[in-house]
């Protein structure tokens, strides 16, 4: 079995990055391999998502986070309240990782070192899905730097790399 990494945009995303994200881990779980990704909004999410769909056990998906679910689900309560993300948005990913860790505890890697939440952080956790990953899916709304780090970290690797880039605003 493989590991493929889902990587992409938080910020910006649209039906047409979303389906696309979701026709690829159809197929890469479809063919028996799994996926790797970050537990962050839009993308991540899109991905994590279809693939408790298809594996309802979670026996195919490992998500990644900076640091433990706990300080991951204050954080993203604290975006929202400072109106970065809605709550709706907060409240959802939330749901979704628990469901994930309660489905198959090992299939959410938490971070337990770290104790905030920041790029440093989340460019850390971008490193262990590629280190968990034999390639990557990359959806990369405008020119997004976090995506391009993992495309960097995956090239540099000498892992493939399928990326798909999108610009809207």
């Amino acid at each position: 079995m493989k590991w493929v990494a889902i990587s992409g945009s938080w910020r910006k995303t649209n039906k047409e990055v979303e389906d696309d994200v979701r026709q690829a881990v159809r197929e890469i779980i479809g063919r028996g391999d799994g996926i790797v990704t970050g537990g962050a909004l839009n993308v991540d999410y899109f991905a994590t998502d279809e693939a408790l769909k298809v594996n309802p056990k979670a026996t195919q998906i490992k998500v990644c986070l900076p640091v433990t679910l706990e300080l991951y689900s204050a954080h993203y309560r604290k975006r929202a309240d400072e109106s970065v993300i809605t709550h709706e948005q907060a409240e959802k990913l939330i749901v979704q990782l628990t469901a994930l860790k309660e489905a198959n505890p090992s299939a959410l890697i938490e971070n337990e070192k770290n104790t905030v939440v920041d790029k440093d952080t989340y460019y850390e956790r971008n490193t262990k899905v590629m280190d968990l990953s034999d390639g990557l899916y990359a959806f990369q709304v405008n020119d997004s730097e976090g995506v391009q780090d993992t495309v960097d970290k995956a090239k540099s690797c000498g892992k493939f790399v399928e990326l798909k880039k999108y610009t809207f605003y």
